[in-house]
């Protein structure tokens, strides 16, 4: 954290006078999602996870209700894995149709290369999310040291 004084009801931070209360949470976030997203191999991995899922490979025909495309992940998988099946004929959930809760579905699979190629960027989201939680976390506590208690949160 950078110097912080508090001058005629407005706050003094990062070498920024005249703060007020939004204005200091926003360069307290900002401070800690740099700090959070320096150069980690972590934040790298999980933005190569995600985009090496999204499904914009052509591939050939497939069942009317099925998503059109395939991804990156999923070729790999596919390359590496070929028509290997989980022992004891095990099935494994997986997730289609999209990034949000709303618009994926869960499948199950028995072949392991489907359940790498859907599962890759599924991790991908993870960290990020952890990523996020974890900035969040962080910034309200930095700001609620600073701030005055009529502008703490919680």
């Amino acid at each position: 954290m950078d110097t912080v004084e508090e001058l005629n009801a407005t706050y003094f931070y990062a070498g920024k006078a005249n703060l007020n209360a939004a204005e200091l949470l926003f360069m307290i976030f900002c401070e800690n999602a740099a700090t959070q997203f320096g150069i980690g191999a972590d934040d790298f991995g999980a933005v190569v996870a995600i985009v090496s899922g999204r499904n914009n490979l052509g591939t050939r025909g497939k069942f009317a209700n099925a998503t059109k495309g395939t991804s990156y992940a999923s070729k790999a998988a596919r390359a590496v894995f070929r028509k290997t099946k989980f022992p004891f004929g095990i099935s494994l959930p997986t997730w289609l149709g999209g990034y949000t809760p709303w618009t994926a579905r869960r499948v199950m699979v028995r072949n392991i290369a489907p359940f790498v190629g859907r599962t890759i960027p599924l991790i991908g989201v993870i960290i990020l999310a952890s990523d996020i939680s974890q900035i969040t976390c962080r910034t309200i506590r930095d700001y609620n040291l600073i701030a005055r208690s009529s502008d703490k949160l919680w």
